[in-house]
């Protein structure tokens, strides 16, 4: 079943085509280090861009991040993500894993990364399987640390500068950039600064272009291959920074970005690209990366511009430090759901014998609401991407199985609910306002789990190694007596609504 696109991308793709159409047969200009405006456009239009050089990483933190990456990839941690883009289920050409604070979770492209926990003081101990995984995790959280303070510095010194009305501040750090300007920020304060330097979360990539043959070409400029579309990072606290240390395997004489005879950017060296989004006047920058570089996209830079990754020749790995929106997005958050939903059982009460403390239609409805987003944002997420987790650790086994026991309650909950508006006698306002209430949610739950399990189903889900291929759970047939309702809902569905349209006056059903 084809998923109906959100506004927001009806309108990125009709902004899209529409910019295509602008273009016709010509592509866009765009910069690198060799041409003489490049740092010149960097200080006007890309101000809070920020690239810090390798060498101006302490080399022992070089060493251990370069470490860890190989340890991860070596024990297999990095999987492609199966994602959603309008509407279709399509791999990853990046293979990823997620690091960060115990209990976190990222979304993108319809899809929720689990992090897998680095071990911060006052947390629990986690278990790796492997002694090189505990390791890594340190070495990132670590690098976490560090670009985190780098992250606040910079920036504070670059709003300080800037309300000075000081010209030169660094763009670019490091021996062989000048130093260019920068423009305006909005009011900020340190504590400002400081929330929104605070990474919560690691998204880790590599790619080995060799390997990736259908790499799609840059539509806009003419760039080359893309490892990356162009993009804002989504899931990111309001003007949050985001930070991104590159690792590509390179030898010592990869680079050939002084060749004269070369135009535009080099497509043996990894850049990434910047654009202002859906600029056609504005050039945009391919900036060369280089093993060991760092770069930071500063306040609203993530939301005003779009970035992209241009594959280079050697594989590369990446880090890339976010302040993830985890209002609704950390284990704690979702256990907290869960226990609301749940308070409306009766104590001593279970399976079959679960009775309500309350049948207001608005108790009901955020129930069945948090039953759906227990199932849907969690339970499925999870298992959708297999057990790839369990290669690093079992941390999320326990909670998992926490999470799949209340969701079992919820069921009963549910069959209570049901109970309740199947009786004879019950008044025809209330059981129409019950009904009213709990109708939406259950039609949204037959339609979801219609859609996930034919995404499990897929010819692209059927591609993947056993240990990664989606697992459709909670699963059961239809007969299971252990389940107080059905997996599939068309029928009950179609009951309520039927319930629904008696309970309503003859004069509304003939309208």
């Amino acid at each position: 079943m084809k998923r109906t696109q959100t506004p927001e991308e009806r309108e990125r793709e009709a902004k899209k085509l529409k910019l295509l159409e602008e273009l016709e047969d010509t592509w866009l200009p765009y910069l690198t280090p060799k041409d003489d405006e490049f740092y010149q456009q960097w200080q006007l239009k890309y101000p809070k861009l920020v690239l810090r050089e390798a060498g101006g990483v302490p080399e022992q933190l070089h060493r251990e991040v370069q470490e860890a990456f190989g340890a991860l990839h070596e024990h297999g941690c990095l999987f492609r993500d199966l994602v959603r883009v309008q509407g279709k289920d399509v791999l990853t050409p990046v293979s990823r894993i997620l690091i960060g604070n115990p209990g976190c979770t990222y979304k993108y492209l319809s899809t929720r990364l689990f992090a897998v926990p680095w071990p911060v003081r006052g947390s629990a101990a986690v278990r790796y399987r492997e002694a090189e995984i505990a390791a890594a995790c340190q070495a990132f959280l670590k690098l976490n640390e560090y670009l985190r303070v780098e992250t606040a510095q910079t920036w504070g010194e670059l709003v300080a500068k800037d309300r000075a009305n000081i010209d030169v501040v660094p763009v670019c750090i490091g021996p062989d950039f000048p130093r260019v300007g920068l423009g305006a920020f909005d009011g900020q304060d340190e504590a400002d600064i400081r929330s929104r330097s605070a990474y919560n979360v690691t998204l880790l990539n590599f790619m080995d272009p060799q390997k990736m043959p259908y790499l799609k070409e840059e539509p806009y400029f003419g760039m080359g291959k893309m490892a990356v579309s162009w993009h804002h990072d989504e899931n990111l606290v309001d003007r949050s920074a985001v930070a991104v240390y590159s690792y590509s395997c390179e030898g010592p004489e990869e680079d050939s970005e002084d060749d004269p005879q070369l135009e535009g950017r080099d497509p043996d060296v990894w850049h990434v690209g910047f654009k202002i989004s859906w600029d056609i006047e504005t050039p945009g920058l391919a900036i060369p990366l280089h093993q060991g570089d760092c770069y930071f996209m500063l306040d609203d830079l993530n939301a005003t511009h779009q970035h992209c990754v241009l594959a280079g020749l050697p594989p590369r790995f990446s880090s890339t430090h976010r302040v993830a929106e985890c209002s609704t997005g950390t284990l704690d958050y979702i256990l907290q759901r869960c226990q609301l939903a749940l308070q409306n059982v009766r104590d001593g009460a279970g399976g079959a014998d679960v009775s309500l403390k309350s049948l207001e239609p608005t108790v009901l409805k955020q129930g069945e609401e948090i039953h759906n987003e227990v199932e849907f944002e969690w339970l499925r997420q999870f298992w959708f991407q297999g057990n790839r987790y369990s290669k690093c650790t079992d941390w999320w086994c326990q909670p998992m199985a926490q999470l799949e026991e209340m969701w079992r309650k919820m069921e009963d909950v549910t069959n209570a609910v049901l109970r309740e508006v199947r009786k004879e006698g019950v008044p025809t306002g209330v059981r129409n306002e019950t009904l009213t209430a709990i109708l939406g949610p259950l039609s949204t739950r037959q339609s979801l789990r219609r859609e996930w399990h034919a995404r499990c189903q897929s010819r692209t889900a059927r591609t993947l190694p056993a240990d990664q291929r989606p697992e459709c759970r909670p699963y059961w047939e239809q007969d299971d007596p252990a389940m107080p309702l059905p997996f599939d809902l068309t029928d009950l569905v179609a009951e309520l609504r039927g319930l629904l349209l008696e309970a309503k006056p003859e004069k509304e059903r003939k309208a």
